[in-house]
């Protein structure tokens, strides 16, 4: 059985396979750095601001941020299609 590969593509394939393993290594060890300044920092006080509120804000408009994109794009894509299927 013969692969059809030529040596650039494989070459291709490995670079990006070993960036991406090498990549998500160093990610992973920003996780434990972030949960020990949410646990730290975090005070329930309303008038008090602190870094550990901050980041789950920060976190939490990251995270809507693709659901509000999507969303807006169904309804375009929703009133396209209402608008092609009544003719105005």
């Amino acid at each position: 059985m013969r692969l059809n590969t030529t040596p650039s593509k494989m070459k291709r394939f490995l670079a990006t396979l070993s960036l991406t393993v090498f990549a998500a290594l160093s990610v992973g060890a920003q996780c434990p750095m972030c949960k020990a300044a949410l646990t730290s920092n975090r005070d329930h006080a309303k008038n008090k601001p602190v870094v550990g509120n901050g980041i789950n804000k920060g976190i939490l408009m990251l995270l809507a941020t693709p659901y509000v994109l999507i969303g807006i794009a169904g309804v375009f894509f929703y009133q396209y299609k209402r608008r092609q299927k009544y003719g105005k």
